[in-house]
């Protein structure tokens, strides 16, 4: 007999051998039934596959991230007989699950090529597969076993992918007659998967490097039951609307240029607007908390990321460094902001009550991501992150922390974020090698992190193992208003950096210790957060925020001088307003102002003219009534400061 611990902590007996799906079954069918996968001993695991030992078990179903990844992936396998069906001797690369559905690269056979026409014959061929409710398999295999099979095959693409793996660690799965090489885990069977879409299909090129092949990239989702799909769908067109790109060009926020360079965000003069109050606001948040804000250069000496590590961990993904008359003088575009702040501690002696020092810029920094990964703002090759980092003594990291978790709400209140979790992550206890710093700095820090979270009532889940390898961490995901989840600020402990770039500070006993550095980023990237906003918001920004809070539309001509004199008033008044003054009808002027989302419509006639006022029109066809100037001054200063200052 073997003892399975559950996640309430109560153990219970089961025979030596007995599956997950065997266990969920002696507790309930309708347990069975919605188990997907499982992790034992933290190891992830197929609800099929035995347990010979005592361990913990945790069942993964829909519901869980776990679940539905187990599922996705199971279903790019799926998607992939299918293609091998109906594209004989089609040679395969990696088909991983992600957020929202799963993809496969394939090399496909004689030249053809897969058209949004075929998308109907691969997803008939994929249910027609999964009504067989074939098992999926899993094999331990040899290397050499791996890599005979895979070149009969002639799938060079699986072959290069076995020569790099260590023998006796090696699986495959099989469905229905088809071998996959992978890690697992999957579905107990094929008949899970009741509904599929090929939603799209891109270039990519093999393992990201623009050397080698391009292959076809096939996109899809798949869902337990055919309702999910219909309503994935209804919000795939919603999500359409919505695309940044779209609303990005319609409202003139920003642009690309193929002769500027693929992924290098042109800032048009509405978009610098949005950018520069985002800039702003928090400018002003971060002063009242105490940080000093810092310019530092966009290229640095390779020896400076050298020393702080970035060249090893960003150097392929880094433009070419850039060579200057003097021999052996490199630069790099730089990556991070975070080793110019160092030495800006460094540049003088500090002591203990000098901390926490907290630097805080807007730094643009430089990233070579392959074409093919580039996509709007949410992947570019130049951004710019609301960067700041805390120098602080270990008995202020929690204090610290509780302060940025202030910020950060504080910046989801203003912006309408209501629905988020805080992701702690933790070292693995049982791993200590992967990390640096000492046991107990890293229990100060993950202590101070979980009761600053604690002590903010924040929504957490803990992630043991996820902390990064110089200390422990805590990320927001938020929920748009499609769902989708968006890491929007993130607040990490660092006790590498610290020791690579020899900091230091006198304490109180007057002898010398390390600081230890915190890096934040409520926004993350500028360009990233824009494009999250702009989809969240659908382009109908707060007012305090949107680049034109107003326009004035003079019904004729005669009136254009009036209305270039109350948009000059407002303007003077840091009312973002401008003037219509096509030749067109008013009617058309209000439709194309409503289409720009433009919050209020100011109409001036003779009569307005005559009375020094304006009638105003707010968004959504609500007739406000005339005002005077300067009592629709005293609106717009009303309305925004109600949005600022939500409490008051």
């Amino acid at each position: 007999m073997i003892k399975i611990t559950f996640p309430d902590n109560s153990v219970k007996e089961f025979e030596n051998g007995s599956t997950p799906l065997d266990i969920a079954k002696s507790l309930s069918n309708s347990l069975a039934k919605e188990v997907l996968s499982a992790s034992f001993n933290g190891l992830e695991w197929d609800a099929t596959r035995p347990i010979n030992e005592d361990g913990k078990l945790v069942f993964y179903k829909w519901d869980d991230e776990q679940g539905k990844h187990t599922f996705r992936h199971s279903a790019a396998h799926l998607m992939a007989e299918a293609l091998e069906q109906l594209y004989p001797g089609t040679k395969f690369g990696i088909g991983p699950a992600l957020e929202n559905g799963f993809y496969y690269d394939v090399e496909l056979p004689d030249g053809k090529v897969i058209t949004d026409e075929d998308f109907p014959a691969i997803e008939k061929k994929m249910m027609e597969i999964a009504r067989g409710n074939h098992p999926y398999e899993r094999k331990e295999i040899s290397k050499q076993e791996a890599l005979d099979f895979f070149n009969k095959k002639g799938d060079n693409y699986k072959a290069e992918l076995i020569s790099e793996l260590e023998d006796g660690k090696i699986t495959a799965y099989c469905q229905d007659g088809y071998t996959d090489l992978c890690r697992g885990p999957h579905l107990p069977n094929t008949g899970l998967i009741k509904a599929v879409k090929i939603t799209s299909i891109a270039g990519a090129y093999w393992r990201g490097n623009e050397n080698n092949k391009m292959l076809t990239r096939v996109y899809g989702v798949a869902f337990p039951k055919q309702k999910m799909l219909d309503e994935y769908l209804v919000l795939l067109e919603e999500a359409k609307k919505r695309d940044h790109r779209k609303i990005g060009k319609d409202m003139e926020l920003f642009a690309f240029s193929p002769k500027v360079g693929q992924g290098l965000p042109l800032w048009l003069p509405k978009g610098t607007v949005l950018r520069e109050t985002l800039t702003r606001f928090l400018a002003k948040i971060q002063k009242k908390y105490g940080y000093l804000q810092v310019i530092t250069p966009h290229i640095g000496q390779k020896e400076l990321y050298v020393t702080s590590g970035h060249y090893a961990k960003y150097g392929k993904d880094s433009f070419q460094p850039i060579h200057t008359p003097s021999e052996d003088e490199e630069f790099l575009l730089k990556p991070m902001n975070c080793p110019h702040h160092c030495e800006i501690y460094r540049l003088k002696p500090r002591s203990y009550k000098d901390l926490p020092l907290r630097l805080a810029e807007f730094g643009t920094v430089y990233r070579y991501e392959q074409s093919g990964e580039l996509h709007g703002l949410t992947r570019v090759r130049s951004f710019t992150q609301d960067d700041a980092h805390l120098f602080v003594r270990a008995d202020q990291i929690k204090e610290e922390f509780c302060k940025v978790i202030d910020i950060i709400l504080y910046i989801f209140k203003i912006l309408h974020f209501k629905e988020y979790t805080a992701q702690v992550s933790l070292r693995d206890p049982n791993n200590k090698d992967k990390y640096i710093g000492t046991d107990e700095h890293w229990d100060m820090a993950e202590k101070a992190i979980i009761e600053a979270a604690t002590e903010k009532g924040l929504p957490t889940t803990v992630e043991t193992g996820e902390a990064a390898f110089y200390g422990p961490k805590l990320d927001f995901m938020v929920k748009d208003a499609l769902g989708r989840k968006w890491q929007l600020g993130t607040i990490q402990v660092d006790y590498n950096l610290p020791e690579r770039f020899g900091l230091e500070y006198t304490g109180a006993d007057d002898k010398k210790h390390r600081p230890i550095m915190i890096h934040r980023a409520p926004f993350g990237s500028l360009e990233r957060f824009v494009a999250v906003l702009i989809e969240n918001t659908e382009g109908k920004f707060p007012l305090w925020l949107t680049p034109t809070q107003a326009v004035v539309l003079p019904i004729s001509e005669k009136f254009n001088e009036y209305a270039q004199k109350v948009s000059e008033i407002l303007n003077d008044k840091d009312i973002r307003c401008e003037v219509d003054d096509r030749n067109e009808k008013i009617g058309r002027k209000i439709r194309d102002n409503e289409t720009k989302h433009v919050p209020f419509m100011l109409i001036v006639g003779e009569k307005e003219a005559a009375e020094n006022k304006v009638s105003v029109r707010k968004q959504g066809k609500t007739d406000l009534g005339a005002m005077t100037i300067d009592e629709f001054k005293a609106f717009i200063q009303g309305e925004v400061d109600k949005e600022l200052h939500p409490e008051e």
